[in-house]
């Protein structure tokens, strides 16, 4: 672009030479131009001072650019035109000056007009000559312009291209960098908010959005667990308070059941204790009168009155744990150390025979002392102790952990036996609710030691894997007095009176 604009300022130039050339340049008017010598020496002056100006632009075109041939030829043009002039001139003053002869009249005649044509014919085809120059260099630039501009047409043009679909590619890039990881977040939390707490955001950028989405499973595993947790313990507190409307309807009925009952088991028991002493006499006679021993009617009379003897006390035991249950009057209680009551439970288990063939371990974690009852609690602790033996087959393993948590003494029992399906675990202390192998039990047991945990201030719940997994009871017992009092005085706050049946609540 720049040679464009030198070559045409250049043309310019050569053009305004040319111009003052021309003046002179036309050979018909040579008498006319000679016959004014003023004006001719004017225009001879105009045309040296532009071939200056043309060698001025040319020195100032070399301190920017290159010289080239070009540029050397056109000083040497320039140089022939300077000398060509100043040769006209010197021809045109000898033309005015007097001649010894005398002037001729002829302007043909002249010696001096054929050199001075010869002259103008030159520098007029110089000047023509060094025009249609600058008029080729100035084709020349404007063609390689155009050929340079095509070559940056189909360089610009593809690499424009694949600047814009690189260009594309890095937006598409970006977008899925940073809007995707947003939507999907923005998705997950939608769904958190309407509650889907199974669903996990999927996040795989490898920044902070990666660890932004790992933020919102985990608060979404923290509250699934958390609302699991929460409908547990409603279930839990549901299954409770209707428990306990079941154990205050049990506890007023047996303390007026067991009471009516007593009395005719009493006499039942004292009549065929009775018989049994007149069934001695008896028998001597009968043997006596018949000569035999042991008539086979005295020993069916003997069996059956035993029999009578053991359904009368098994009735009594009943109505006594009835009467236990109803009532709620607390024991002392003080310190006791969990190992070594335990203890004493499996001294007494070692001579049961369903402990036969059995194993029993007792693991201390921690040595925990509790504020308890010990005999009630002993009686708690035996009952399951017994389930879990009664639960288990040869080689079963019965094992007991004693341990601190969470500021309470804990004690968790756990057998190997047949273990529990989800309805026995929802009414595992339910009255007369029993699962006993043996078909031996009341059903009041557990229902009992759930009594006796509550009155304490504690803990009892059940778990299991499943049938044939075993199952395991697990006791919280409070550390120290304060919690057993903070229980009565709730108690006493609502309203519970002495004497009245316990409401059982969790």
């Amino acid at each position: 672009m720049n040679s464009i604009r030198g070559n045409v300022a250049e043309l310019k130039t050569a053009e305004e030479l040319k111009t003052a050339l021309a003046k002179m340049a036309v050979p018909g008017d040579l008498g006319k131009l000679l016959d004014d010598p003023e004006k001719l020496h004017r225009d001879i002056t105009q045309a040296l001072q532009k071939i200056l100006e043309y060698e001025v632009f040319l020195r100032d075109s070399q301190s920017f650019l290159v010289m080239k041939n070009e540029d050397a030829h056109e000083k040497e043009v320039l140089a022939g035109l300077r000398s060509d002039l100043n040769a006209f001139q010197t021809l045109a003053e000898k033309f005015h000056e007097p001649r010894v002869t005398g002037p001729s009249d002829k302007l043909s005649q002249n010696p001096i007009i054929e050199p001075l044509r010869i002259l103008i014919t030159k520098m007029e085809k110089e000047s023509t000559m060094l025009r249609d120059k600058i008029h080729n260099d100035l084709d020349h630039s404007i063609n390689d312009s155009r050929r340079h501009y095509q070559i940056s047409l189909w360089i610009i043009v593809p690499s424009s291209a694949f600047g814009l679909l690189l260009m594309a590619g890095l937006l598409h890039y970006f977008y899925g960098w940073i809007f995707y990881p947003i939507r999907d977040l923005e998705a997950g939390v939608g769904l958190l908010a309407r509650g889907d707490f199974n669903h996990r955001i999927e996040v795989k950028s490898g920044d902070e959005m990666e660890s932004l989405a790992q933020a919102f499973n985990e608060m979404t595993r923290r509250l699934r667990e958390l609302y699991t947790d929460l409908a547990r313990q409603v279930n839990e507190r549901s299954r409770q308070l209707v428990r306990s409307e079941r154990l205050a309807s049990v506890g007023f009925l047996a303390a007026g059941v067991a009471h009516e009952i007593n009395n005719p088991l009493a006499g039942i028991a004292f009549c065929s204790e009775a018989l049994e002493s007149r069934l001695k006499e008896l028998t001597l006679l009968a043997n006596k009168a018949s000569g035999q021993e042991n008539h086979p009617c005295i020993v069916d009379f003997a069996r059956y009155l035993k029999l009578i003897q053991e359904e009368a006390f098994r009735c009594k035991n009943i109505t006594e744990k009835l009467l236990d249950f109803s009532r709620t009057t607390e024991h002392k209680r003080e310190a006791v150390s969990l190992p070594k009551l335990v203890q004493s439970v499996l001294d007494v288990t070692a001579h049961l025979q369903n402990s036969k063939g059995k194993k029993i371990e007792i693991k201390e974690e921690q040595h925990a002392n509790a504020w308890i009852n010990a005999e009630e609690i002993k009686s708690v602790i035996l009952n399951l102790v017994v389930n879990g033996l009664d639960s288990m087959d040869d080689g079963g393993i019965l094992t007991i952990v004693i341990r601190e948590k969470d500021g309470q003494a804990e004690v968790a029992i756990k057998d190997t036996g047949i273990g529990m399906n989800q309805e026995v675990l929802e009414n595992i202390f339910e009255p007369f609710f029993t699962q006993n192998r043996t078909g031996k039990g009341t059903g009041l047991g557990l229902t009992i030691s759930h009594k006796i945990i509550q009155q304490h201030g504690g803990e009892i719940e059940a778990s299991s894997e499943g049938m044939g997994r075993g199952s395991v009871f697990t006791i919280r017992l409070p550390l120290h007095p304060m919690i057993s009092m903070k229980t009565n005085e709730s108690m006493r706050r609502d309203g519970v009176p002495s004497g009245q049946p316990l409401l059982v609540s969790a």
